[in-house]
């Protein structure tokens, strides 16, 4: 059997798959943790040319797509393409920015082995493609989130830096701007992405269950969610800081004012006693 190939791709934070499965005819309605198969006989109205029939499509609602046996960059494209028909946020050029490629190869080995390139098995299973697509994609996904999350902590750099240099006001707009960053970036992590559940199928065959635990142990999911939760909480307490610097500004800013009319009223009621301006 010749190897099955696997592209995984990062394009969005969240795709629509029953607006995608109506427009295909697929007669299924999807929960967020289904995703959504697209075969040959779908991808021929798509590619307008024949297809093998060995060539399928994965659309996970968290944004990833993984493409299976697709040697063809012009397929690719054009499948990009539809999905921005449904989700026009999705930029095509920048599509290749999160992506990784894997390889399923059968050989005549005592156990599975599992390398960067590829998984060894020694017979083929029926649900390997889902569950290899399922790993990738929630690996590029990740890593998407975890270069978003790159970029949250820039900003926070920025502030403790203008911190440091004694500017110590963070206006609201900015601070709710930055939580909304975190809270997106975590919703997206913890609703999305769903790394800590399994798919279907591990709960009926429990050979689909061990391999999927492999393949999760192998691409470090469980310690790359764990490292983003802890970055995420680390994040939230930096912001909190801020917001009590911010709040203990305002509120000593206030207190100067009401000391400074206290002092003017006090030096106007002198001036009043000594005569240098006339009394009320």
């Amino acid at each position: 059997m010749d190897d099955i190939t696997f592209k995984a791709l990062a394009v969005a934070n969240e795709i629509d798959l029953n607006k995608i499965a109506i427009h295909a005819g697929i007669r299924k309605k999807y929960t967020w943790e289904q995703p959504l198969m697209m075969k040959s006989n779908q991808l021929k109205k798509i590619y307008h040319r024949p297809v093998d029939s060995l060539q399928q499509v994965l659309i996970f609602s968290f944004g990833s797509v993984v493409f299976v046996n697709h040697s063809n960059m012009d397929e690719i494209h054009a499948f990009l393409r539809f999905i921005q028909s449904f989700e026009p946020g999705i930029h095509t050029k920048q599509a290749f920015q999160y992506t990784d490629d894997y390889k399923l190869h059968i050989e005549e080995i005592e156990s599975m082995e599992l390398t960067d390139e590829h998984v060894v098995v020694p017979a083929f299973e029926f649900f390997f493609p889902e569950l290899i697509a399922t790993v990738l994609a929630k690996s590029v996904a990740l890593e998407k989130i975890e270069d978003q999350l790159g970029e949250i902590q820039d900003n926070l750099e920025l502030m403790i830096d203008r911190l440091e240099r004694g500017k110590l006001r963070v206006g609201n707009k900015e601070l709710a701007s930055t939580t909304a960053k975190i809270v997106r970036h975590e919703y997206n992590t913890l609703a999305y992405i769903m790394i800590l559940d399994k798919p279907e199928l591990t709960w009926t065959h429990n050979s689909a269950s061990h391999f999927y635990d492999e393949m999760l142990k192998f691409f470090e999911l469980n310690d790359r969610y764990t490292i983003l939760k802890s970055k995420t909480d680390i994040l939230y307490h930096i912001l909190e800081g801020f917001s009590n610097i911010s709040y203990s500004i305002r509120g000593l800013f206030v207190e100067w004012i009401v000391v400074i009319l206290i002092v003017i009223e006090v030096v106007l009621t002198l001036l009043e006693i000594v005569g240098w301006i006339p009394a009320h």
